[in-house]
């Protein structure tokens, strides 16, 4: 029974199963099992490890956005300061997360990712792919982005989005394509005017990298 065990115990080795790559109650189980030795130096298990059971009864109960924003408090105070890293903002729908019982479509998550670190700031739940555009202002809002270099594909390409990122004193890097005709025209004919003008007065580097059967470069 769930009372025979502190919660934050199953919390602590839940967690530690998730990163370890476990996605299911009887994976923190095992896991457990296998650590036992090395978790009862930090945690006190008189019981031994909790069922599988155990575990979904904990998470039953668990408001998940209190949750999210420990684990998010947790994150920030392990990271310090992001000033200079870049923060990659990205949607990706969760594989195998689809319940063909129920009808639920799969899980997608937009995520702001910390390179350096290799950890998540925080997550933000959203019903499709379309969605992105308002999960990621939200998102933001979650997050201490100062001095960070945020980049995002086509979909963060947004006024609202970009004017949010630099009232949170961070820079960021946008994908631009045609379905934002006027910008793309403003910027394909000032980089043609460069160009044609050899970069005259303008500070330039140049990155090529080929990557199998094509190449990608940049000019900043």
């Amino acid at each position: 029974m769930p009372h025979f065990f502190e919660n934050r115990y199953i919390l602590v080795i839940a967690i530690l199963s998730t990163i370890a790559g476990g996605d299911g109650w009887e994976d923190m189980e095992n896991y457990g099992i296998s650590k036992q030795q090395w978790l009862q130096k930090f945690l006190d298990l008189p019981n031994g490890i909790p069922s599988d059971d155990t575990f979904r009864r904990v998470f039953e109960k668990v408001d998940p956005k209190v949750l999210e924003q420990k684990l998010t408090e947790g994150v920030k105070q392990l990271i310090g300061p992001v000033v200079q890293q870049v923060i990659p903002i990205d949607g990706k729908s969760i594989r195998g997360s689809y319940d063909r019982k129920t009808g639920e479509k799969n899980l997608h998550l937009v995520t702001a990712w910390a390179s350096e670190n290799r950890l998540v700031l925080g997550q933000v739940k959203v019903e499709n792919h379309s969605n992105e555009i308002t999960a990621i202002p939200a998102l933001l809002e979650l997050i201490d982005v100062t001095g960070a270099i945020i980049t995002m594909d086509a979909m963060g390409t947004q006024t609202e989005i970009v004017r949010l990122i630099r009232q949170k004193k961070a820079d960021c890097v946008v994908t631009l394509k045609k379905n934002h005709p006027t910008l793309y025209k403003q910027v394909k004919t000032w980089f043609e005017t460069a160009r044609a003008n050899q970069f005259g007065g303008i500070e330039v580097s140049e990155d090529s990298r080929r990557e199998k059967a094509h190449t990608s470069s940049n000019r900043n």
